[in-house]
């Protein structure tokens, strides 16, 4: 995210029928593929002509422990996520997570397990090819742990990476539920297709019978969302179909009249992206909303004036949205977002969650060793902020909370109203076999 059966990542993000906004963090100065280093928070590297024999931080031999028992070494965690691009908006969310996850996490000291947490972000913007590249470069200097990953077509780039270099890797919004099960080195902090559809399940009551037109973008993120339906409502006894357009699409008119001449008994909207106000007025426009029952994941905060008098009519599953958790995590990380001069929205989550999986994973499996990092994270139970969530020994699923939700009101006055929340035990995704 990136969101969502409708998004909530295009990643698999369900819908996200958001209209991401400009990233606000400031472009590199030596072109897009440049690399931004910071430490969290902000200390200066330790350096020493000569190490002290004997002077050695537990699991890193030979380095040496400043004062306050703190290592001189760092745990380099490489940043690939959208900072530009269709998805930038989604990438901003996860990064303000992030810093406001790893503060709490670290209990606003940057350290995990006696060593400095050093970030180095790098834009892929949405580009499978700059992510690729990115993350070589990232490996070649020595980084262990790699995250950020906002597009489901990247997530399935790096996934193979982070197997074949054994670093441990943690995508973001990707929804895609390949990713799942895919290697032992792979992880999430996000949902996947699989949960948002199940979450709509819960909105539809009996599926049998019914005609399901999934309305998505050609891409990994909108046939995961197409093969998750089919077989969760398919295998509910509904007759599923779609309409795929192309994610450069402008003009979205006709594939508004194709889903409307198939007279579907349900649309299952899958969106990402910046086109979402183009595809809402065209199904607006062509009479969809109100022929129909519609079912939409609900996007960013941005998305919500989108609607209309149509948002009313609407059912939503929700990844999440500020305030649905209702818990002391959720309370941390929203203060800490907006003390930090950010607005937490759809996948401030997956950003704040990902920061407390490497926390625990430098903590409990030590800073030198990926495999003993994935292990470590494997069937971990915590509170995160959408709630109790558990990461699946088996394949790395994260079991998770999900909500329902309408909208009330039309315009900027546009807030979300929460129905209900499903446990993680609710919406867990089928267990696989882990590859490799």
């Amino acid at each position: 995210m990136r969101r969502s059966t409708s998004s909530t990542n295009r990643s698999s993000r369900a819908s996200r029928s958001s209209d991401p906004a400009a990233s606000r963090r400031p472009r590199p100065t030596n072109g897009p593929g440049a690399f931004r280093t910071r430490t969290v928070p902000a200390l200066a590297v330790l350096t020493a002509g000569v190490l002290l024999a004997g002077c050695s931080a537990a699991g890193t031999a030979g380095s040496a422990k400043s004062s306050d028992g703190t290592s001189d070494s760092a745990v380099k965690v490489g940043l690939v996520y959208s900072r530009s691009g269709p998805l930038a908006a989604y990438g901003k969310q996860y990064l303000d997570g992030f810093n406001a996850g790893l503060a709490y996490a670290t209990h606003g000291k940057g350290t995990a397990g006696g060593h400095r947490i050093e970030v180095v972000e790098q834009d892929d913007a949405g580009d499978p090819a700059k992510a690729v590249a990115a993350a070589k470069t990232l490996i070649g200097k020595g980084t262990h742990i790699i995250a950020g990953t906002t597009d489901s077509g990247v997530a399935l780039q790096l996934a193979p990476l982070a197997a074949q270099n054994k670093v441990l890797y943690i995508a973001g919004p990707a929804a895609t539920d390949a990713l799942t099960g895919v290697n032992a080195y792979t992880f999430r902090s996000g949902r996947q297709s699989y949960q948002d559809i199940l979450t709509a399940g819960s909105l539809l009551g009996d599926s049998k019978g019914k005609r399901v037109t999934v309305l998505t973008q050609n891409s990994a993120f909108g046939q995961a969302n197409v093969t998750a339906v089919k077989e969760v409502l398919g295998g509910q006894g509904a007759t599923v179909d779609s309409v795929l357009a192309p994610p450069s699409a402008g003009d979205l008119t006709p594939f508004a009249q194709q889903v409307k001449s198939k007279k579907p008994d349900l649309v299952f909207v899958a969106w990402a992206g910046a086109s979402a106000p183009a595809l809402w007025t065209a199904l607006d426009q062509q009479g969809v909303v109100t022929s129909t029952k519609v079912v939409t994941g609900l996007a960013g905060t941005a998305s919500y004036p989108l609607f209309g008098a149509a948002g009313s009519k609407i059912s939503f599953l929700a990844h999440y949205f500020p305030g649905a958790a209702h818990n002391a995590v959720e309370t941390a990380m929203l203060d800490g977002i907006t003390k930090a001069g950010g607005t937490p929205d759809l996948f401030s989550p997956d950003g704040f969650t990902a920061a407390q999986m490497i926390v625990h994973a430098v903590e409990a499996g030590g800073a030198d060793s990926p495999t003993a990092m994935a292990k470590a994270l494997e069937g971990w139970s915590f509170e995160g902020p959408k709630g109790d969530e558990q990461i699946r020994a088996v394949d790395h699923a994260l079991l998770q909370p999900m909500f329902t939700a309408k909208l009330n009101g039309t315009g900027a006055a546009a807030k979300p109203e929460l129905i209900s929340r499903l446990p993680k035990d609710a919406v867990n995704p089928p267990s696989k076999q882990m590859a490799g």
